[in-house]
């Protein structure tokens, strides 16, 4: 059942979902974290569908590490983030809210770019 994420993502109107962190694929969301740094901020919901069905994160502590590693690895300069984590339906999301930048512009350097 789709939830109501008003109450997750804030004040917020930039924002992105996605099902699971994908440390093996960091390109999307890497991306979106450089384009809201790069912006006017965002945040990025993972543990929820594109249809907005909460389905939770399998360990989100570990998540959240991978997260800042292949962050401070992949993002030149490194953008200020904050993660949080919320109960939903008996399920944890993880919430990264990435500020604006203030040294843009801020670049993935992954895939060799």
């Amino acid at each position: 059942m789709p939830t109501d994420l008003a109450h997750i993502i804030g004040e917020t109107t930039d924002y992105d979902k996605k099902q699971q962190l994908e440390a093996n694929k960091p390109k999307s969301w890497c991306k979106s974290v450089s384009a809201f740094a790069n912006g006017r901020g965002g945040s990025l919901i993972f543990g929820v569908t594109d249809d907005d069905i909460v389905v939770g994160l399998e360990n989100p502590q570990l998540s959240a590490e991978k997260f800042s590693e292949i962050v401070k690895m992949k993002l030149d300069p490194v953008p200020d983030f904050t993660l949080s984590f919320e109960e939903v339906d008996g399920k944890t999301l993880m919430i990264v809210r990435v500020e604006p930048g203030t040294v843009t512009p801020y670049y993935y350097m992954g895939d060799g770019q």
